[in-house]
C-alpha cells in the first residue's frame, strides 16, 4: 500500500471546512427527520443528489426515525443483512426496498390510497383544476425529479428533486420513473419510490400529466384511475388556445393540430370529464377516490 497524498495546507482547509459542511448538513436532515418533516423515503431519494446524505450511515438514518433506537436499529440492520458500517450511498436494490417495506408494515391495516391521473389537451385547464383540488388538502402531491438548474427560489426536495443527466439516464434505465419526459431541453420525471408508499399510507395521490405520461403510469401501475378532461366544445377549446397571446400564429396553429390529436386519446382514459364548471370536476374526482 503506497504512502497516503501529502496535501498542502489549503487542500487540508478545504477538504475539513468540506467535512464540517457534510456533518451540519446530516445533522439538519436528522433533526427534520426526528421532527416527522422528512420521511426515510424522502431521505433515500435525496440521496440519490447529495453527495452529504449519500455517505450518511444507515445506522444514523434509522436511530433518528420515531420509534426507532439503536437497538431496533441494529436488529433491523442484521434481519436485512446491511453491514453496520454501510452508508446510504451503497445500498442496494433489494436493500432500500426491504428498509421501505419495513416502514409500510404499520400501514397493513389502512386502506391504500386511490391514484388519480389528469390529463387532456392543452388548454383544457387541467392546471387551474389540478390547483383547486391540491388547496383541498384531500390529496398527496408528488415531487417531481428535473435535470434543469434550480432557480434562485427553490429548494431540493421541495420544489423539484434536481439531479444530473446522467442520474436521469440511471434511473430511466432502473425503471424508477413512474413516467418521464422532456421538455425545453431539460427531463422530468414522477419517482415511482414516493407515489407508492404515498398510496400505502393511505393517501389519494394526483399526477397532473400529459397524455404520453399517462400511458406510462397505467403501464406501472395498472390500478391508477385515468381520467381525460375534456372541453365543452372545440370552439371553445380554440379560443383558448388562440387567446394565448404569447403564441405566433405558427405556434397557435400547432397547438390546435396537437389538441385534435390529444381529443383523440380519450378512449384510452377509464373516465372522460367535460370541463364546463372546475368545481364540479373537482367534486368528481374526490368521489373517484372515495
Amino acid at each position: 500500500m503506497g504512502a497516503p497524498p501529502q496535501l498542502t495546507p489549503e487542500q487540508r482547509s478545504a477538504a475539513l471546512a468540506k467535512a464540517a459542511q457534510s456533518r451540519k448538513r446530516r445533522a439538519e436532515i436528522k433533526s427534520r427527520i426526528k421532527s416527522g418533516d422528512f420521511s426515510i423515503d424522502a431521505v433515500l431519494e435525496l440521496s440519490n443528489s447529495d453527495e452529504a446524505i449519500a455517505k450518511m450511515r444507515v445506522r444514523e438514518l434509522l436511530e433518528a426515525l420515531s420509534g426507532v433506537g439503536k437497538i431496533r436499529a441494529q436488529a433491523l440492520m442484521e434481519r436485512l443483512n446491511i453491514s453496520a458500517t454501510r452508508r446510504i450511498g451503497g445500498l442496494g436494490r433489494h436493500q432500500i426496498k426491504e428498509l421501505r417495506n419495513e416502514f409500510m408494515k404499520t400501514t397493513h391495516a389502512i386502506r391504500p390510497g386511490k391514484l388519480i391521473v389528469l390529463s387532456g389537451p392543452g388548454g383544457v385547464g387541467k392546471s387551474t383544476v389540478a390547483a383547486l383540488l391540491r388547496k383541498s388538502g384531500d390529496f398527496w402531491v408528488s415531487v417531481s425529479a428535473t435535470t434543469r438548474a434550480p432557480r434562485a427560489n427553490e429548494l431540493n426536495g421541495i420544489d423539484y428533486f434536481f439531479i444530473s443527466v446522467d442520474e436521469f439516464e440511471r434511473r430511466v434505465k432502473a425503471d424508477e420513473f413512474l413516467e418521464w419526459a422532456q421538455f425545453a431541453g431539460n427531463r422530468y420525471g414522477t419517482p415511482s419510490m414516493e407515489v407508492e408508499d404515498a398510496l400505502l399510507r393511505g393517501e389519494n395521490v394526483l399526477l397532473e400529466i400529459e397524455i404520453d405520461g399517462a400511458k406510462q403510469v397505467k403501464a406501472h401501475l395498472p390500478q391508477a384511475i385515468l381520467v381525460f378532461l375534456e372541453p365543452p366544445s372545440w370552439e371553445e377549446l380554440v379560443a383558448r388556445l388562440e387567446g394565448r397571446g404569447t403564441d405566433d400564429p405558427e405556434r397557435r396553429a400547432h397547438r390546435l393540430q396537437l389538441a385534435q390529436e390529444e381529443l383523440a386519446a380519450a378512449s384510452f382514459f377509464d373516465h372522460v370529464i367535460v370541463n364546463d364548471s372546475v368545481e364540479r370536476v373537482v367534486s368528481q374526482l374526490v368521489s373517484f377516490a372515495s
